[in-house]
């Protein structure tokens, strides 16, 4: 008698850790799906400072990298000579494929060119638009 006791109780906790699992277990429709990385990046911000002198400009800022093993690097160069001439800045962030923390970071930049003053400065980021702000 004694046995059957010791084996009703042995079923009893059984069936109770096999329902306790299937009830905590998530079901594969309950998993989220890994969000994926947005494939189109946001506009970049570039921080611009312009300082003319003697017909030079010479504009340096910031812009904000993936981490801080990326570094940037700028031209300048006068565009739209015809018709309303701008000065274009063209930012080049590589992709870093070293190890590095992936914390955005700002990245400073300098370049120079020759343009009369008072022109407006379009800044683009690896090709793409950029919108730009003062400090």
């Amino acid at each position: 008698m004694k046995h059957m006791r010791l084996g009703a109780a042995a079923s009893i906790i059984a069936l109770v850790i096999l329902v306790g699992f299937v009830l905590s277990v998530p079901h594969a429709r309950e998993v989220a799906a890994p969000q994926e990385q947005k494939s189109e990046a946001s506009t970049p911000t570039v921080i611009l400072r312009d300082t003319f002198k003697k017909g030079v400009h010479t504009i340096s800022g910031s812009v904000e990298a993936p981490n801080a093993c990326t570094s940037a690097g700028a031209t300048a160069s006068v565009a739209g000579a015809s018709t309303t001439p701008s000065i274009l800045v063209a930012i080049s962030l590589p992709v870093d494929t070293g190890f590095c923390l992936q914390a955005p970071t700002q990245v400073s930049f300098q370049t120079t060119v020759a343009a009369p003053a008072r022109l407006p400065i379009s800044v683009t980021v690896n090709g793409e638009a950029a919108t730009t702000s003062a400090p």
